[in-house]
């Protein structure tokens, strides 16, 4: 009784897989709105003027750079480079 009960699982769990849906195909067109239209673009940001920084295309200091790096502690820090927070100096 038990193969007959395994093999009549086994036949029925065949189907559920010829049975899986397909995925439909979407159209990706995209609704224009006023939201979207009304989004400002970054600024630009004047290359003609030399600096020291390095800036990414937005305008934000790259952080890849050791000048555009801030010092976040002066305390000590843990191993892994994390301010250690049971020295005062690093509490804020």
């Amino acid at each position: 009784m038990k193969k007959l009960l395994i093999a009549a699982l086994l036949f029925a769990g065949t189907f559920s897989f010829a049975n899986a849906q397909t995925k439909q195909k979407h159209d990706t067109k995209k609704a224009t709105t006023t939201a979207a239209t009304t989004k400002t673009a970054p600024a630009k940001v004047d290359k003609s003027t030399a600096t020291t920084k390095h800036l990414k295309a937005d305008g934000t200091p790259d952080k890849r750079y050791k000048e555009n790096k801030t010092a976040a502690t002066a305390g000590p820090l843990k191993k892994d480079g994390t301010p250690d927070k049971r020295y005062k100096a690093n509490k804020k």
